[in-house]
């Protein structure tokens, strides 16, 4: 499908692959049965995305044309094709989300399509948000014309980090006081639990900086939707090296604890080189709440039935390397997380529980 001045928002919009089978827009079978809670729907424009991130297939740098995004294509499909899928076939849809793009147009387009998609098909919908495309008072309108979420993808944990990849030094147009005062008008807008903060490990953070992240947004009320670093290609980073999955692991269950009020990044304790080795709660909650597997699935917006309806199907990494599981984790799953949260770069497990001196995390 080539893109083209009659083939961009509003009229037309990028569907994730996940979302284009769901729909029976294109061909093709999830691994393991996973199912799709929430229609990813991406702006479209004719020369594509204008920000700079090192990371992302979309980037300017590399063209800013359909390149992949979170790893696979974005086919282009009318919004009255969309919408009449929608309606007329079982899908299990709980929720609609936007994301916005780096162009002049996408406030005015996504408040036209939040409009439309409030009142056909109903679903809640929720905005990511491009902070560097709108100015106070804008969140308040996408609330007003019918979003019932946002959303703000910081991506990294460090200003220092965010300069280097999305900023500056990227050649970008982000800025990180920007991104972080749009989050703070989101909690003021939207209200505590109605906001969250797309975050990406494994892009040069140590693990306390991402949990100290994690904790700042929970402290305004939001919650963080974090995800894996895994190589994009085509991106300026196509052949970095992917986020560890014990390093993930570790930070998932810490988002877990901090999200849900069970533990706070004060009562975390890190080694010398700030990996995590003590989470605040008990050994019996802990290994309770690891044989849950919830820590483990994707997180993001809620649906009417699902904790994250926004489960993106093997969107930070593939299928036989799965970092944010979205189904359901089994017996065998929950072993290997298990195994992943005790290896420190091959080194002996040194977990600790509060006020002991270790314990064997594995």
């Amino acid at each position: 499908m080539t893109e083209g001045a009659n083939r961009t928002s509003p009229d037309y919009v990028r569907l994730s692959l996940a979302a284009a089978i769901t729909l029976s827009l294109r061909s093709g079978l999830f691994y393991r049965g996973a199912r799709l809670h929430c229609l990813n729907l991406l702006l479209t424009y004719e020369g594509g995305c204008r920000a700079r991130c090192a990371y992302c297939g979309l980037s300017a740098g590399n063209g800013g044309g359909p390149g992949s995004f979170i790893r696979v294509e974005w086919p282009v499909f009318s919004v009255d094709e969309v919408l009449s899928r929608v309606r007329s076939s079982s899908h299990g849809l709980e929720r609609i989300c936007i994301s916005m793009v780096m162009h002049p147009q996408a406030l005015s387009h996504t408040l036209e399509l939040t409009r439309r998609l409030n009142r056909d098909p109903g679903l809640p919908v929720s905005i990511l948000v491009n902070p560097s495309t709108i100015r106070e008072g804008d969140l308040e309108a996408l609330r007003e014309a019918g979003a019932d979420m946002a959303t703000v993808a910081v991506d990294t944990a460090t200003e220092a980090l965010f300069t280097r990849y999305r900023g500056r030094e990227a050649g970008g147009p982000h800025r990180w006081d920007r991104y972080w005062r749009t989050l703070e008008e989101a909690a003021i807008v939207f209200g505590r639990d109605r906001f969250g903060c797309h975050l990406i490990a494994g892009l040069g953070e140590s693990e306390k900086e991402m949990i100290d992240t994690i904790q700042r947004v929970r402290s305004l009320g939001g919650r963080s939707h974090m995800f894996a670093f895994y190589p994009e290609p085509g991106s300026n980073l196509a052949e970095a090296e992917a986020c560890p999955p014990s390093r993930f692991r570790r930070m998932q269950l810490a988002r877990f604890l901090i999200d849900y009020g069970l533990a706070g990044s004060g009562g975390m304790e890190y080694d010398e080189q700030d990996r995590l080795v003590c989470f605040g709660l008990e050994a019996s909650a802990l290994d309770d709440l690891v044989e849950s597997g919830r820590p483990f699935l994707t997180s993001g917006c809620p649906g009417a039935t699902h904790e994250c309806a926004c489960n993106r199907p093997f969107g930070d990494g593939p299928p036989d390397d799965i970092r944010s599981y979205p189904f359901q984790l089994e017996a065998g799953d929950i072993e290997l997380v298990k195994k992943q949260l005790a290896i420190y770069n091959e080194l002996p497990p040194v977990l600790k529980e509060p006020g002991s001196e270790s314990f064997s995390g594995g």
